[in-house]
C-alpha cells in the first residue's frame, strides 16, 4: 500500500524517552486522558505526558482470556520496524482533530448514517470501536520518529457475537462515511474520508479502515491519516489505529497485525508465544 504524500505537519519531538505503556484502562482512557493537557505547547503534533503505568484490567470473572495471557499477547516494539519505540504520551491532534462533531446538516434525512459517522469519530477518539469489553483488557503504545506517527495496540475479550456484529458495522462505514463534514472545538470544518484497507489474511475475522481528516489545526493546514484495524480470535480480537499528521505508514500496520495475531492466538491455546523478532 503506498504512502499518502507529505503534508505539513506539525511534529513530535525529535527524542523523547520511550516508555512502554501497559494499562489498565476502559477503553481509551490512557489515550484520552493523555490528550486533554496540552501544556500550552500551542496543539502542535507533539506529545504531553501519559499516564502513569497501571496493572492489566482483569475484567469479569467469566472472562476466558486472563490477565497473564493479556499481557503476553501485546506487541512490543520489536515486532515493528526499527523507527518505532515506546510512546512517550499522546499526540495532541488527537483533541484538536478526533474530537470533533458530525455536521448532520451534510446528510440531508439520514440521520442514521450521520450517527454512524458520529460513532466513527468517538470511538477512535476513545478507542472502543469495538465497544465495551466483557473481559480483560491490555493496551500498550509505541512513536514511529521518522514519520511523526503513533500506533495505539489493544487486546481484550468482548465475545465472539458481539465482535461479528461490530466488525459487520465497520464494513459499512466506507459506504456510510465515505465523505462528509466535521466541526472541531474550535469551529473548524474537518473534511473526512473513509475507505476499506485491506488486512493481512489473519484470525478468524477481520476488518481494515483507512480514516483522512483534512482542515486545520490551530490555524494551520493539517491533515490526519490513520489506519484502522481489528482481528477477531475466538471471543477476543486485537484493535490498533496508526498514523499522525505525516500520514499512516500502513506497512506498520499490517506487520503489526502479522505478529499480533498469532500472539493472540497462541496465549488463547495456553502457550507461550514466541520471542519477538530484533529490529
Amino acid at each position: 500500500m503506498n504512502r499518502p504524500p507529505h503534508r505539513p505537519a506539525s511534529v513530535l519531538p525529535p527524542s523523547l524517552a520511550p516508555r512502554l505503556l501497559v494499562c489498565a484502562l476502559t477503553v481509551g482512557v490512557l489515550w484520552s486522558a493523555a490528550a486533554c493537557s496540552t501544556g500550552g505547547d500551542g496543539g502542535s503534533g507533539r506529545t504531553v505526558p501519559a499516564s502513569p503505568l497501571a496493572e492489566v484490567s482483569p475484567g469479569a470473572s467469566s472472562a476466558t482470556l486472563t490477565v497473564a495471557q493479556a499481557k503476553a499477547a501485546l506487541i512490543t516494539n520489536a515486532d515493528l520496524p526499527s523507527q518505532w519505540s515506546g510512546t512517550s504520551g499522546a499526540a495532541t491532534w488527537r483533541d484538536g482533530l478526533l474530537k470533533s462533531k458530525v455536521d448532520a446538516s451534510g446528510f440531508g434525512t439520514d440521520k442514521g448514517a450521520a450517527a454512524d459517522c458520529q460513532k466513527l469519530l468517538d470511538g477512535l477518539y476513545a478507542e472502543e470501536l469495538l465497544g465495551t469489553p466483557k473481559g480483560t483488557k491490555a493496551v500498550t503504545g509505541f512513536d514511529d520518529s521518522d514519520n511523526q506517527a503513533q500506533m495505539h495496540y489493544q487486546v481484550a475479550e468482548y465475545g465472539q457475537s458481539e465482535l461479528t456484529t461490530q466488525l459487520a458495522w465497520l464494513a459499512t462505514l466506507p459506504q456510510k462515511c465515505a465523505a462528509f463534514t466535521a466541526v472541531d472545538g474550535q469551529g473548524g470544518r474537518q473534511n473526512v474520508q473513509v475507505v476499506s484497507a485491506q488486512l493481512p489474511d489473519e484470525g478468524d475475522a477481520r476488518q481494515g479502515l483507512q480514516v483522512t481528516m483534512n482542515g486545520q489545526l490551530d490555524g494551520d493546514p493539517s491533515t490526519l491519516t490513520l489506519d484502522v484495524a481489528a482481528v477477531r480470535v475466538g471471543d477476543s480480537a486485537l484493535f490498533l489505529t496508526n498514523g499522525g499528521l505525516d500520514g499512516a505508514e500502513s506497512d506498520s500496520t499490517a506487520q503489526a497485525v502479522q505478529q499480533g495475531t498469532p500472539r493472540l492466538r497462541q496465549v488463547l491455546e495456553g502457550k507461550t508465544p514466541a520471542a519477538s523478532p530484533t529490529n
